[in-house]
């Protein structure tokens, strides 16, 4: 089983700064300007990153969810999701890896 490694936007910054040369300032910006980007262009169509992998949109109808451990009813209401469909390249290269 795979290690989960929970990533920050922080660690982002930190990694990019080193990487570039940027200061963090610089390299926070640009996170920030690139998940803005990414946010505005999902919510108006699909995005397709070459080699990564597509995010679109999609919206979840309202309906009965249950509490496992009580057993309660309750309404779940509609709301919109994201989904991420991974890259041929990406499954093949996690494949090999596991």
């Amino acid at each position: 089983m795979m290690k989960q490694i929970n990533l920050t936007k922080e660690d982002l910054v930190k990694d990019l700064s080193i990487k570039t040369g940027f200061s963090k300032n610089i390299s926070k910006k640009l996170v920030d300007d690139f998940i803005i980007s990414m946010t505005e262009i999902i919510s108006k169509k699909k995005l397709i990153l070459k080699n990564l992998g597509t995010f679109n949109v999609i919206k979840k109808k309202q309906r009965i969810g249950r509490n496992p451990k009580t057993k309660k009813e309750f309404m779940i209401t509609a709301r919109n999701s994201i989904r991420f469909i991974p890259s041929d390249k990406i499954v093949k290269y996690l494949n090999k890896i596991s």
